[in-house]
């Protein structure tokens, strides 16, 4: 069962895009430039990984994608009437039990309960949490409380997923694990996604696309086509070609950074 079951079909990749930023640019209040005009589309079905250094405007660009944030110039066109955003931190409620924090979002939409708890049901099962829906999120590991996040969002059936650096807090091995979950939830239900992080092996490994922006104010210095397809192994992370795209973004971000 897909999340997408619940109501209608997931996004069919090809079909245009569902993101497009147009010399998208950003200043703060105190004169700070986040930003150097930005264009990025991104299409239905695809995985676009953003890298870049620490304080390169990465969020910032996450968040002017979900309209979170307003640009100090350019233009932001999003086709999806459904998105889900998933914060560095889980943010989850701890007075709730893992099934009701991810029928939150859909409380707050004024989804039925019915209906929530059909999504939620759908989510948690998607993630591997079903039998952990009537806990509450101390009880949980770190990563079990960021498949939550994830289950959260997906509750919303999003055509357009932006993620902030979901995983970058959580040991290797959970990471990992966390990494192929999503991308078997990609391949479940062909969302597009942007995934924001400082691993450029998680990036090459996940994307149909990485990005590379500069150091601050940010701008967009590469992009790396990712020609491997999906579903993906685990072994594609010690495969040479795949290592060969991971050391020419690397060697992008260092150019950029002199």
């Amino acid at each position: 069962m897909t999340v997408a079951d619940a109501d209608e079909a997931a996004p069919v990749p090809g079909a245009g895009p569902v993101l497009s930023l147009g010399a998208v640019a950003k200043r703060f209040p105190d004169g700070t430039r986040a930003l150097d005009p930005v264009d990025l589309d991104v299409a239905a079905g695809e995985f676009v990984s953003v890298v870049g250094p620490s304080g390169c405007g990465k969020t910032t660009l996450l968040r002017i994608a979900a309209g979170l944030a307003e640009p100090s110039a350019g233009a932001v066109a999003a086709r999806a009437d459904r998105l889900g955003y998933v914060f560095q931190d889980p943010t989850l409620l701890p007075w709730r039990s893992v099934r009701t924090n991810v029928e939150l979002f859909g409380e707050l939409r004024g989804v039925p309960r019915a209906e929530r708890r059909k999504r939620a049901d759908a989510a948690l099962e998607l993630v591997g949490l079903t039998d952990f829906a009537g806990h509450r999120p101390r009880a949980l590991s770190g990563g079990m409380r960021m498949r939550v996040s994830l289950a959260r969002s997906l509750s919303l059936r999003p055509e357009l997923f932006l993620l902030d650096e979901p995983f970058g807090s959580l040991d290797e091995i959970t990471r990992e694990r966390l990494d192929d979950d999503l991308l078997r939830l990609f391949a479940a239900e062909r969302f597009a996604a942007v995934f924001v992080t400082h691993s450029v092996l998680e990036a090459v490994y996940l994307s149909t696309r990485v990005v590379v922006m500069s150091p601050r104010p940010g701008r967009v210095c590469g992009e790396f086509t990712v020609p491997f397809g999906y579903p993906r192994t685990e072994g594609l992370r010690y495969d040479p070609g795949l290592n060969r795209i991971a050391a020419d973004v690397s060697a992008c971000m260092r150019e950029s950074a002199r």
